[in-house]
């Protein structure tokens, strides 16, 4: 086994940052609260927490960085993933960022409470950063502390590894580590404050750099960093766009386009609710990035938001993500408008979420309904009214999909049959009403698979594929984060292995496929949740 201090001086594990080498800082080294002008970053040294201790980490992340499970779990890698220590190289910052809030410019917002370590670089050559939320104060907190609570840091963890494992890009987390110093918050904004653990995660991704990066720039009329942000931007993460003028920029621009229009699909298709989708929330790289008052469609309802702060205007509802997806992706075409000479770009990088997001989801839905090939007008009615049928009653939409590729269309096809396979999915019985619209369409549906004239294993196949049976239900992260607070972490570990492979069986894991508990309903943390953390 290597010594975790050899380990730690090894060459393959010194961090670097092309980011910072290349683009410029905050000639202020003070870390105090204000607003940083003609910088994209402000070095800054995550504050030391008096306890750290692992509490899990992805084994998946540790090996495509190179890490040793047995550094990670000793004493000084517990000091490096809380930002006790530093590694070789690791000059660590915050980056300087602005963003829409809710449909409104905010100014500067900046890495709050997140400090980039910096990059290591794995066998392949490829480059990720590593970055700790919940480090302590930065140039951007705002007033705050800086600091993450457990129950925050737990949920952060496990999506971020969930929804990599669904195939849906995302950042990526390494680690959890409790810190030992209790953190204050008013969790329900009651005005009823309490101490909570605390604890930081360690994010990982080839760049946080995200749709605010460019628009702080842009709202300061600093259009020289702009430029230089954009070319750093093409030259370290799109190397298929050779060239650094307009052709380029609208290249680029597209291929964000693209991704985001991908990434909203791939939300809508498992049930993803992003809950807080601000500009500085939206990656660069097409990435699910940010993991707040996030949730799951348990009962299928378009209208659902898992966020407190969005109750009233439920702005970032689950079925107005893909329009709040191209609001933001048009935020950014703004903000490099001045980088074109003419006006006629935008709505060519406009046009390419729009196209990507309409074929994406096409698809998405031919492979959730288990269809061959995908007939355009006559399919999406197909799906409209099987999603019209789920919003007659609370249906959760993951045990439906899931159900649906059971039932067979072969010569053992019955009205009943076909629609007991589905009951399960139901929070209460349905009416009759319910009955005759679900089994008219069952029908329908029918009608259609047989179109296909193909075995039914291989529409099952397909279904399985692009309809997890796993998800982490916000009342499932819940039990784990109660559990962690008094002290036993043995259900995080237990969900992390479950969620890694989503789409399987997984027998001993059928515990976890199960519609939310009524005792859920309404609890804490289980169904709406605060952006407090």
């Amino acid at each position: 086994m290597t010594d975790a201090n050899s380990f730690s001086s090894k060459p393959d594990i010194k961090l670097s940052s092309h980011f910072t080498e290349s683009l410029p800082g905050d000639p202020v080294s003070e870390n105090s609260c204000r607003q940083v002008r003609e910088a994209m970053y402000s070095f800054v040294n995550p504050t030391k927490v008096s306890a750290p201790k692992l509490v899990s980490f992805s084994n998946d992340v540790a090996t495509m960085l190179g890490l040793s499970s047995d550094w990670l779990q000793s004493s000084h890698g517990a000091d490096i993933l809380s930002g006790n220590a530093l590694l070789p190289g690791s000059l660590p910052y915050a980056c300087c960022y602005g963003g829409h809030q809710f449909g409104h410019w905010a100014g500067q917002l900046g890495d709050g409470r997140a400090i980039n370590l910096g990059e290591i670089t794995n066998e392949k050559k490829e480059r990720f950063e590593l970055q700790l939320k919940g480090a302590g104060p930065t140039p951007y907190s705002r007033g705050a502390d800086g600091r993450a609570v457990l129950r925050s840091s737990v949920r952060e963890f496990l999506m971020s590894e969930a929804m990599h494992h669904l195939g849906i890009s995302t950042t990526r987390a390494l680690s959890l580590v409790q810190t030992g110093d209790a953190i204050t918050r008013d969790m329900l904004y009651d005005g009823n404050p309490r101490p909570e653990p605390g604890a930081i995660v360690c994010r990982v991704a080839s760049s946080f750099l995200r749709f605010g990066s460019f628009e702080i720039f842009t709202a300061r009329r600093d259009h020289d960093r702009l430029k230089a942000l954009v070319d750093f931007t093409i030259t370290n993460y799109f190397p298929a766009i050779t060239s650094l003028e307009q052709e380029g920029y609208l290249q680029w621009l597209c291929e964000v386009g693209k991704r985001t229009g991908q990434l909203m699909a791939e939300w809508m298709r498992v049930g993803f609710v992003h809950g807080v989708m601000n500009t500085d929330n939206m990656s660069i790289l097409g990435l699910t990035i940010d993991y707040g008052p996030y949730g799951w469609i348990d009962n299928y309802d378009p209208l659902w938001t898992p966020n407190t702060t969005d109750a009233q205007g439920r702005r970032y509802r689950f079925g107005q993500q893909p329009q709040i997806g191209l609001w933001n992706f048009e935020r950014l075409v703004h903000a490099v408008a001045p980088l074109f000479d003419k006006e006629d770009f935008a709505e060519t990088a406009i046009n390419s979420y729009i196209d990507t997001y309409q074929d994406e989801q096409g698809d998405c839905y031919r492979r959730k309904f288990g269809l061959k090939t995908f007939e355009g007008d006559d399919d999406i009615e197909l799906f409209q009214e099987a999603f019209d049928i789920l919003k007659m009653a609370e249906t959760d939409m993951t045990i439906f999909f899931r159900n649906l590729a059971k039932i067979s269309f072969d010569s053992d096809f019955t009205d009943e049959r076909s629609f007991q396979a589905l009951l399960d999915a139901y929070y209460t019985p349905p009416n009759q009403h319910i009955r005759d619209s679900l089994t008219r369409w069952l029908r329908d549906y029918k009608a259609r698979i047989l179109q296909d004239k193909e075995e039914n294993t291989h529409r099952i196949r397909r279904m399985n594929a692009a309809n997890p049976k796993y998800v982490l239900r916000n009342y499932m992260a819940q039990q784990a984060i109660d559990a962690a607070q008094n002290g036993n972490f043995t259900e995080i570990d237990n969900l992390l292995m479950v969620l890694m492979k989503p789409y399987d069986e997984q027998p001993e894991a059928e515990a976890y496929f199960q519609k939310r508990p009524d005792w859920a309903r309404n609890k804490p943390g289980c169904s709406m949740l605060s952006c407090s953390s």
